[in-house]
């Protein structure tokens, strides 16, 4: 079997691609997770988006959906912890991609001594433009959630346990 160096400049450009857009999503992830609300922004491609993270309002484009995350994680006593697994990357010609991630995320709630734990399935959708990846739709749905309160002496009670939907 004979391998041409363009297939093989074809492969490479792929794995090239798949890597940056993985590097994205966790450039994105690990920016919700130390706060730092510009490097969010810069995830997102400028002008119409789709932003649409279950039990959230949808959003079209990246500044609006900026300032909420800001609002409400950018405060003392917000911590916050993303895990993205089990991804999935297709090429769909040069410049276009999708993606699927498994989440695991956990915020740590200061204030009202509480913990919220959700399982998350990503679909997103990426748009190469000079030279670099962004992110330009994102759909995010819970599989699972647990609440847990936790009491002045450390002890922990179970509030809100949610199951995946029925198949």
């Amino acid at each position: 079997m004979s391998i041409s160096l363009e297939d093989v400049a074809a492969r490479l450009t792929a794995l090239e691609d798949k890597e940056a857009i993985r590097a994205l999503k966790a450039r994105y992830l690990r920016a919700c997770d130390l706060k730092q609300v510009e490097d969010v922004r810069d995830c997102f491609a400028t002008g119409k988006i789709r932003i649409a993270y279950e039990n959230f309002p949808e959003f079209d484009d990246r500044d609006a959906f900026v300032a909420i995350y800001q609002q409400m994680a950018c405060n003392g006593g917000v911590y916050d912890i993303h895990h993205a697994t089990n991804w999935e990357i297709a090429l769909d010609g040069d410049a276009r991609a999708t993606g699927k991630w498994s989440l695991n995320f956990r915020t740590i709630l200061t204030g009202p001594r509480q913990v919220v734990r959700l399982a998350v399935e990503y679909d997103d959708v990426y748009e190469k433009r000079d030279g670099r990846w962004w992110i330009v739709e994102t759909v995010s749905r819970v599989t699972s959630m647990l609440t847990e309160q936790v009491a002045e002496d450390g002890g922990v009670t179970v509030i809100a346990l949610a199951e995946a939907p029925a198949a």
